[in-house]
């Protein structure tokens, strides 16, 4: 029997990756890792995180440019700046900004 995994950040939370210069907006998860193995394996292994654990997919920006980004939860912690994210995508699943989150909207909440 699988072992039930709890997600730290919740779809909306604007987080920041612990050692990579971006934030962004979480828009969706997976309970762990589901991407390709040659992705999982083209990580450093010295920072290569474990799969067993939730993955956030995170529409990213930096100073320079907007991206979607894959990130696993041992690398992110939650943005506290209050400001808003920039990256052009936000505005086709969230509306409202409380601050902390933005809240999706009504038709992307099923």
């Amino acid at each position: 029997m699988k072992k039930l995994i709890e997600a730290r950040f919740s779809i909306g939370n604007i987080v920041k990756h612990k050692y990579l210069n971006f934030r962004g907006v979480i828009f969706d998860l997976d309970p762990e890792f589901k991407n390709t193995e040659e992705w999982y394996l083209a990580i450093p292994e010295q920072i290569r995180p474990k799969k067993e654990q939730p993955f956030y997919h995170i529409f990213a920006e930096n100073e320079e440019i907007f991206y979607i980004a894959y990130v696993s939860e041992q690398n992110l912690i939650l943005d506290d700046s209050g400001l808003p994210a920039n990256h052009p995508d936000i505005k086709q699943i969230f509306s409202d900004f409380d601050g902390k989150s933005y809240m999706p909207h009504e038709r992307a909440k099923n």
